[in-house]
């Protein structure tokens, strides 16, 4: 029974950059098929899905709401997502619950920032995109192009498309084929071939029917397999050659019939392509008819007259020229058909949707451990195959994945349920903590049916079945008061929803923070966690007006954080609520939200808090001297930075050096998979891998060789012409991979630890505490080189000859997490303004010594009395020698920067760039777009200084010119700090150390103490000579 319903089932959601018309092409298909919901009149008006008021206010979408549709015997849940950058996380939460996406493209504007990442996220989450070109009537309206030229512009933006497709899938396919050559030679069968036969085609094609031409704000749009059923029985040929015959270069030889390619025209001739000659004329001709005050209105009487087009004679007549072509385009091509037919004929069903995303829903998982319990492996894989083949049967395990919570007003929740019975939404006051605000989960049935009062199993996606007890806390039981039916705004009651449909549901607000799995069994892997595009960067503390408001705060803080999905409320080291958004737009509405729905106080909003890192300059211009400065390193330089403990016991010998950018930004990037490996976390290693890696079989090999292929490139960008310098490097890299003793901040940060080099002789009694390569050898890079430490061990043995050898030693071995300890306090403040350090390696040399009298039992205690714990010691040492040892290196301050997109006029141009210069911007280029009289320029903007841009650059502009901010990358600011002239050109041109301005670094180094309450160098009073003061009169 269930099998044809969910066969007849869609989920879509609508991706595009922001401004390219999602809502208003929503609005359409609401009017068509939603019901008697929205009046066709209103369409594109009214913006039905930005239910919000600030989302009307600003017109923009905010979040993702979904909404039920009913089109011929099929049913539809279509989700609509924003555009902007800063809520690209409900693009992950819509994009998780679909099956397909209708990818928007403005056929003006083109493809932007965002559409690459709507692109991606599709992609990643294994979705069937369809193409919709909208704003088709800009081309002919505003533009004027002729059916020509806007035919070469839409082919272009087509090709763009694919081309950004076929980049993604030949990453894949790059990426598989070296797993499948790295593999064992028997694997290669059948697998690699389905790769090469998807990268024959495009992804998107008009011939096939997955692009759509429309204008959503007039109501109209076609794809080509309507015009082919237009002119099949005019041209006497079949539909389906024409429809092939539509796109391209494709011609029409009135003389013989044929259809010809681009050979069998004559040269002289002046042949369009069949798409120019037979749909955009033809349109051309209709619009030009209407809206022309010497249009012939012949044309659109034969239009009506042809297509048998039931139009209201009150509608024609009317005096709006727009509005008779609106009401002739939208009987003739109406859109939601167009679109509609689209989406049932090229999206798949749930059904074998489900059997494709599999992988990255529920990714296989190796089971390393022989012991488990087989009955709940069998479970877990049976859950895992009824979610592939999206079982809708009643007994099948019910498996639903919630993307997202939302806050909805209790006010607006349905007052009656699905049999007509009233119910009493304030009864359940544990849910909702006494306030206005009611939470539902966004989610969708992958398996099983639900039932409301059902009792679930809400898994977070750190749950592991074969663990059981150990992991209690991963996982609850709840049960789900009510289902709801989302239209939009509105929610309408049902008993229960099958596989296959996206449902809110009530009562799980106490059991999910932002997303998880619920299971009707134990025994089910929760789903791989989404992919967000980015990370939330701009962070501002928060306090109430009134101090007695403080509770108050709390709890709305709480109730936010659930109620986005993107939003990260932490409490920082000084006891400052912090709360960490998108950006400027994202922030807005959280902060009008806690002050209007969640907390009700008024709030004190700081200056935003950026972050920044610390590190050292490179040696020399060319990063090709790196590996020099290690073999310096090896043969133990002088060049170091010594402590001592307070007790004497313990000397501390610190070198730094910069690690190259390539390894850098590796480690950077890998901290999630990084963490799960060092943690040990041998199976769910997998599950927190990042998109950044497809699903390999072993995410350790998959990072192993990217580390090494980072250094390869790096040491081969320096010297390309000298091969024997490049392999002495990469021998002595891979001495160095095999001495990682740890990773920081906080086990997985962008720094490196290494083992200090055993073989060094030490000349006095003391012992050297040589730690473990426990990094390396997680990684796998101690395969060979076992050798190295025997050696190692005996050159020790000669060090010991000592009567406390043993003792020593076992000490020296027990202070090893004291130095980790110190590398990740040190890594995690640096010394400038105690931001994390980035991109550095260390080596800690700790020498201890034995006591200087007899061991006696109270002179020791004694002893820690007077300067502590001894560990402790050690661990303070290890820091202060670490942070002396960046300050003596040159240090730097490294910036987050934004990539900036920027659209202006070109009379704009010069306070565009007016406006960059005075926030530091680097601009990497401009290129006018082709027939339109925009520029668009490519810029990096510091994070510190992008706060305001946007509102200052459409002041300057007058509102012209548009930015869009995607974080970016980090760089080193290449000033000095610490900045002294010392020769004479340098005093000749900024004065005497005096009087020397400090430069950007400096100023920014300062802000950041001063926010920290850190001591900052400056002068208390400017003008000692006399006091000044404010008063006139003295």
């Amino acid at each position: 029974m269930g099998e044809s319903d969910t066969r007849n089932l869609r989920n879509i959601c609508i991706l595009a950059h922001v401004d390219h018309g999602k809502t208003t092409l929503a609005d359409h298909l609401i009017a068509a098929t939603g019901g008697g919901l929205l009046h066709p009149k209103l369409a594109g008006k009214l913006r039905f899905m930005d239910y919000l008021d600030e989302e009307q206010r600003r017109a923009i979408t905010m979040k993702s709401s979904s909404i039920a549709l009913y089109y011929k015997h099929y049913s539809i849940n279509l989700i609509d997502s924003p555009g902007h950058m800063d809520f690209c996380s409900e693009v992950s939460t819509a994009a998780r619950l679909s099956d397909g996406a209708l990818v928007l493209v403005d056929a003006v504007e083109g493809v932007h920032i965002q559409t690459h990442a709507v692109l991606r996220q599709s992609w990643i989450e294994k979705l069937t995109p369809c193409l919709v070109l909208n704003k088709i009537d800009r081309l002919i309206c505003e533009l004027r192009l002729s059916p020509m030229e806007a035919y070469n512009r839409l082919l272009r933006i087509v090709h763009e498309v694919n081309g950004i497709m076929s980049a993604y899938k030949s990453e894949k396919y790059l990426s598989d084929v070296d797993s499948i050559l790295a593999g064992p030679s028997e694997k290669l069968g059948d697998e690699n071939l389905e790769f090469i036969e998807d990268d024959e085609e495009d992804t998107f094609q008009p011939q096939k029917g997955n692009v759509a031409f429309v204008c959503a704000l007039d109501g109209w749009g076609f794809t080509i397999s309507e015009f082919a059923e237009f002119y099949a029985t005019k041209l006497g040929a079949s539909a389906a050659a024409l429809q092939k015959a539509f796109w391209g270069p494709r011609y029409f030889n009135p003389k013989t019939k044929m259809i010809v390619g681009k050979k069998g025209i004559g040269t002289g001739s002046k042949a369009r392509p069949m798409f120019v000659q037979f749909v955009l004329e033809p349109l051309w001709q209709v619009y030009q008819a209407a809206l022309e005050p010497d249009g012939d209105k012949a044309v659109l009487e034969k239009v009506i007259k042809s297509f048998n087009l039931s139009i209201p004679p009150r509608e024609l007549q009317n005096k709006d020229p727009k509005a008779v072509l609106q009401s002739v385009m939208s009987h003739w091509l109406p859109l939601s058909d167009a679109i509609l037919s689209m989406v049932v004929k090229c999206v798949p069903d749930p059904v074998s949707a489900q059997s494709f995303s599999i992988s990255r829903l529920l990714p296989r998982r190796e089971i390393l451990d022989n012991n488990v319990d087989k009955n709940v492996l069998m479970e877990a894989n049976l859950v895992r195959k009824s979610v592939a083949a999206c079982d809708s049967s009643s007994e099948a395990p019910c498996v639903a994945f919630v993307s997202k919570m939302f806050a909805v007003p209790i006010k607006m929740l349905p007052q009656r349920d699905s049999n007509g019975e009233i119910l009493d939404n304030y009864s359940e006051k544990g849910g909702n903590g006494g306030s206005d605000e009611c939470f539902l989960a966004f989610a969708r049935i992958f398996s099983g049916v639900l039932y409301s009062g059902q009792r679930v199993f809400v898994l977070s996606a750190l749950y592991d079945p074969l663990k059981g007890e150990s992991v209690q806390k991963h996982i609850q039981e709840a049960e789900l008061q009510s289902l709801y039916l989302m239209m939009g705004q509105g929610l309408k009651p049902v008993a229960s929803a099958k596989t296959g449909n996206v449902v809110a549901i009530r009562g799980l607000g106490q059991h999910i923070l932002k997303s998880a799995t619920l299971s009707s069994t134990r025994n089910c892997w929760p789903f791989s966690s989404m992919v967000y595009q980015v990370s939330p960067t701009l962070k501002v503390a928060i306090e109430p007006t009134d101090p007695a408001d403080m509770g108050a705060l709390m709890k709305g803080l709480r109730l936010l954080n659930r109620a986005d999905p993107f939003v990260e409320v932490t409490v920082s080291s000084r006891g400052e609520n912090v709360l960490a958004a998108a950006g400027e737009v994202h922030l807005e509405r959280c902060i009008k939200d806690l002050m209007e729905r969640f907390a009700k106080v008024s709030l004190e909003v700081s200056p935003p808090l950026v972050s920044y890192k610390e590190t050292i300059e490179g040696e020399g211009e060319g990063e090709s001297c790196f590996p020099l400065e290690n073999l310096k390193l090896l043969s133990g330089s002088s060049d170091y930075v010594e402590k001592m403990t307070p007790n004497g016991r313990c000397v501390v010998r610190v070198q730094v050096i910069k690690l190259p950018l390539t390894v850098t930004k590796l480690l950077d990037e890998c901290a999630d998979l990084l963490g799960g490996i060092i943690g040990g976390q041998s199976i769910k290693s997998l599950e927190t891998q990042r998109s950044s890696i497809d699903v390999e079989d072993n995410p350790i090999e998959a990072v192993k060789r990217r580390i090494m292929d980072a250094v390869e490139n790096h040491i081969s960008s320096g010297n390309e012409n000298d091969k024997d310098r490049v392999e002495k490097y990469k021998a002595q890299w891979q001495k160095f991979l095999r001495r990682i003793w740890a990773l920081g901040p906080r086990h997985v940060g962008p720094n490196i630890l290494f083992t200090p080099d055993y073989k060094r002789k030490n000349t006095d009694c003391s012992v050297l505490i040589r730690g473990s390569a426990h990094v390396s050898e997680r990684l796998g890079f101690l395969d060979d080189a076992n050798d190295g430490n025997n050696d190692a061990d005996s050159s020790a043995v000669t060090l010991l000859a000592v009567t406390q050898a043993s003792s020593l030693r076992q000490e020296a071995e027990s202070l090893e997490s004291s130095i980790v300890s110190g590398f990740q306090l040190a890594t995690a403040a640096g010394p400038l303004c105690d931001e994390p350090m980035w991109g550095l390696a260390f080596v800690v040399e700790a020498f201890i010594s034995p006591l200087a009298g007899q061991a006696d039992e109270p002179e020791s205690l004694q002893q820690s009395e007077q300067y502590g714990i001894f560990s402790g010691q050690v661990m303070t040492a290890v820091k202060d020698a670490c942070r002396a040892a960046v300050l003596q290196k040159k240090p730097q301050l490294v910036e987050a920067m934004y990539f900036c997109e920027l659209n202006t006029p070109t009379e704009y141009l010069g306070p565009m760039y007016a406006v960059l210069a005075r926030r530091r911007a680097i601009v990497l280029k401009e290129e006018m777009q082709e027939g339109s009289s925009l520029f668009t320029v490519h810029a990096y903007l510091p994070v510190s200084e992008s706060f305001g841009f946007p509102d200052e650059l459409r002041r300057w502009t007058s509102g012209a010119a548009s930015a869009l901010l995607v974080l970016s990358h980090w760089e080193a600011l290449p000033e000095d700090p610490f900045f002294v002239p010392k020769t004479e050109e340098e005093i000749e041109e900024f004065g005497d150390g005096s009087s020397v301005l400090h430069n950007t670094a400096r100023k920014l180094i300062d802000a950041v103490r001063r926010r920290k309450g850190l001591p900052v160098e400056e002068k208390v009073v400017q003008h000692a000579t006399k006091q000044r003061t404010l008063g006139r009169k003295v």
